[in-house]
């Protein structure tokens, strides 16, 4: 392992229509934890995938040295079972620990170095693949993943599938661990767990992230795929996300201010060349007895010599491209005219959710969404929060218990798998324009939407015309979580319900998003494992859910 890197070299990828990104160039290094930031649809995922081998790149190369395990974030499930998933696991590590003591045996005393040795025996000891089962069960453990082996994929769910596979690629100590938002799907435990993985982990790590405590507490540098003035991404090498955020800040003030001088200075060219040619048509219309074609003449000289001032101008002027948009997230209503300042808007009281199955009991519970409320709701995996909040906004009904919502009010809900699939004619691979046209439509039909009060997706800056336009299985994960929050956004709504909102949205994102969810008139009630929205939300009234059939206090 004292030679093991990861070395990309001139990495360009594109689709049909859109440049992903280019010449992209960086090594990975025995110690390294590369945090891979930027905004959704950048190519973050698809690098992440490059780096594996899962796909080529277009042009440049990659160089690895050492092994290598990939945690992507979709599995797209066969019938295969979490044993079988083991089995390979296991095989894999065997294989490489094989080698590991065969190189060892080999190892030639009389020319090779004692430096070389103890790094090879140090190599085996770390992999010990004969306590990697051992490791296999007691990450599946700590992650809260299944731990039946004869349980099939397909019987999972989403968040169920992505632990078990990650809890196995965590146990297999590769030489380099490449993860695709590790976070996502992980309570407070599961992320404490994989933090001390990530620290220890003795070969390199690149991870693709939004959350922002886990680039504090593990990542060494971060690789930020956001457009830049030249178009090439950004290496910060200090970590810690306060010092990335503050540099790039001062970086997009100095990109807004040098792009605004260039405008003006634009403005200024194309403003004189206009005054000149003003002075052609006119002929600089000389007084009476004047030598009138020797004075037109002049003119027209004039007008080439601005044209050539405009170009020359042009020419010389480092092309500097727009920068990109902010969030432009609206104002939401926190009462309509009539209303009470001290409505109920949503409440619920001792819920009783599922009959064979307990998905969520909260006896002795009230749950009160005022105009203007706030509500945190924290717990493990499978503890209910997210049956909660679909409880909250009418997605699921209450078997026992009591709910009531003001007629008249309007939700938005972000859940973590998004029903918005379906178009204005049914279509179900539509465009965002079509799906959110649906949205839409539903909403006012179902008296839930007032026509004075829709918001046009694409005002929102979440997403472009042109991503708006592309069906949304062909959008990254990422666009089409934004895509819901949009949908979430569309009828203006007195109460904002959202279960893990950071997921899967670029980190600028979630700091934008979360700044508005602080000071937004609406109501807003969250649930999320993310450490620093708990940290920023911390005055807000919070719930915590133990398990599905008992709750913490407010």
């Amino acid at each position: 392992m004292g030679t093991m890197h990861l070395h990309a070299d001139s990495l360009s990828y594109s689709y049909p229509d859109n440049e992903v990104f280019h010449n992209l160039t960086f090594t990975v290094n025995q110690g390294d934890r590369i945090a891979i930031v930027g905004e959704n649809g950048c190519g973050k995922s698809t690098l992440l995938s490059i780096l594996a081998g899962e796909r080529d790149p277009h042009e440049g190369h990659i160089t690895r040295d050492g092994t290598c395990t990939y945690v992507s974030q979709e599995l797209h499930p066969h019938n295969d079972t979490l044993g079988d998933l083991i089995d390979a696991a296991l095989a894999q590590v065997t294989e490489v620990g094989q080698e590991l003591e065969r190189a060892s045996a080999a190892f030639d005393h009389d020319h090779g170095t004692m430096a070389d040795l103890a790094d090879l025996l140090a190599t085996l000891n770390y992999l010990a693949p004969w306590q990697a089962e051992q490791r296999i069960n007691t990450a599946l453990s700590r992650l809260s993943a299944p731990t039946d082996r004869t349980r099939q994929l397909t019987h999972m769910s989403v968040g169920e599938r992505f632990r078990a596979r990650l809890a196995i690629h965590l146990a297999s100590r590769a030489d380099f661990l490449l993860l695709d938002e590790p976070t996502n799907h992980l309570d407070a435990t599961g992320i404490a767990f994989l933090t001390h993985v990530l620290t220890t982990w003795r070969g390199g790590v690149i991870f693709v992230t939004h959350d922002r405590q886990l680039l504090d507490d593990t990542a060494t540098a971060i690789f930020d795929m956001d457009p830049t003035m030249d178009g090439t991404p950004k290496l910060y090498g200090e970590p810690g996300y306060l010092k990335f955020r503050f540099a790039k800040n001062e970086y997009r003030r100095k990109w807004r201010s040098l792009y605004q001088a260039q405008q003006k200075r634009l403005a200024r060219l194309e403003h004189r060349l206009d005054r000149s040619y003003e002075g052609l048509s006119d002929e600089w219309r000389p007084p009476k007895g004047s030598q009138k074609h020797r004075r037109g003449t002049r003119a027209r000289i004039h007008v080439k010599a601005a044209d050539r001032l405009v170009e020359s101008g042009k020419a010389n002027a480092l092309p500097i491209p727009p920068p990109p948009p902010h969030l432009n997230f609206p104002d939401l209503p926190a009462l309509n005219p009539g209303w009470e300042a001290d409505a109920t808007l949503i409440e619920i009281r001792n819920p009783r959710i599922g009959k064979d199955t307990v998905r969520l009991h909260l006896p002795g519970q009230r749950v009160v969404i005022p105009p203007s409320g706030r509500l945190l709701i924290t717990g493990a995996n499978a503890a209910g929060k997210s049956t909660l909040l679909a409880a909250l906004a009418g997605q699921l009904p209450v078997d026992q218990g009591y709910r009531y919502a003001r007629a008249d009010v309007r939700i938005g809900v972000v859940m973590q798998e998004s029903p918005n699939r379906v178009g204005a004619s049914g279509d179900t691979d539509p465009t965002g324009f079509d799906a959110a046209a649906r949205v839409g439509l539903d909403l006012l039909e179902s008296g839930q939407l007032d026509p004075d009060h829709i918001m046009p997706v694409a005002y929102l800056g979440l997403l472009t015309d042109e991503e708006l336009d592309t069906p949304l299985s062909q959008l990254s994960t990422g666009q089409r979580r934004r895509f819901d929050v949009a949908c979430a956004l569309l009828a203006k709504p007195h109460v904002l319900l959202l279960d893990e909102p950071t997921n899967h949205l670029s980190i600028d994102l979630v700091d934008d998003l979360c700044q508005h969810l602080l000071h937004t008139a609406a109501a807003v009630v969250v649930a999320s494992h993310d450490r620093t929205i708990q940290r920023d939300f911390t005055q807000w009234p919070h719930l915590h859910i133990e398990h599905a059939s008992a709750a913490g206090g407010h």
